[in-house]
């Protein structure tokens, strides 16, 4: 089991999911996870969902807003890395070629956040936390376990995302593929696939995997649920097995166990 109770800056710290259908999503992830849920009022006829495991956040959802719609925000998973300073961070991404989206605010008392592009068009947030840290549990099953940037132009996201967060991008020794793991400190967190790998019509997006006891199993339940399986399970000697799956309302999201 690993709670989490502080986020090092430059991790990732919170995974968010921006739906259509919010009560549909929620019947989805609670059954195929094992999540609970507690509603939060936001506004009128609004709610703000928090996902928990073993009574730990481990997620978050809401419904796309008008101003989200009339932008074309699609459906998606979106996630936060923390840092110590959301305004300095969202100044830095921009001199260093991300666009903001969203110039830092405060969330209440929770913490402080801007959203971004980075500079090949994948967006995320940065949490600067007060009152709430962020997920307090990842590294397990039915938690958040990695993330991949798929990018048209991995090398200039890699180093807009090292200037801003001082990871290191590292090839491993005996892997030919030219796939970059993202290193924060000492903890291996993420990678950038090379784009000869991805779908060139796509945008560039986080990936985010939640770590599962069962690859096989969590694919055909998500089928029953409605999911669609992008990727059927794939194994990767050394790596582990891992499947793309989109939830009925066509958020992405992948699903791994690990070989080790």
């Amino acid at each position: 089991m690993a709670n989490i109770e502080k986020h090092p800056a430059g991790s990732f710290c919170w995974i968010e999911l921006v739906t259509t259908d919010q009560n549909a999503a929620k019947q989805f992830y609670t059954s195929l996870f094992g999540w609970s849920v507690t509603d939060n009022p936001m506004g009128p006829g609004e709610f703000y969902s928090i996902f928990k495991l073993r009574g730990r956040d481990v997620a978050a959802g809401y419904t796309l807003r008008k101003d989200q719609l009339d932008r074309g925000v699609p459906v998606h998973w979106s996630l936060y890395i923390a840092v110590d300073n959301a305004d300095q961070a969202a100044t830095k991404a921009a001199q260093a070629g991300g666009n903001i989206l969203m110039p830092a605010f405060d969330v209440m008392d929770a913490g402080r956040m801007a959203v971004i592009h980075d500079p090949t068009g994948a967006a995320f947030s940065i949490w600067q936390p007060k009152r709430t840290q962020g997920i307090g549990v990842a590294g397990e099953d039915n938690a958040l376990c990695w993330a991949d940037l798929s990018t048209p132009d991995p090398d200039r996201a890699a180093k807009f995302y090292s200037s801003l967060f001082g990871w290191k991008l590292e090839k491993a020794e005996k892997d030919s593929s030219g796939y970059l793991h993202i290193k924060n400190g000492e903890d291996y967190i993420g990678g950038i696939p090379p784009a000869a790998h991805r779908d060139p019509k796509s945008h560039a997006h986080w990936l985010l995997y939640l770590q599962v006891a069962d690859v096989e199993a969590a694919v055909v339940k998500a089928k029953q649920l409605g999911g669609k399986t992008l990727m059927p399970p794939k194994f990767m000697e050394g790596v582990g097995t891992w499947a793309i799956l989109a939830d009925p309302q066509g958020a992405v999201f992948s699903v791994f166990k690990s070989a080790r």
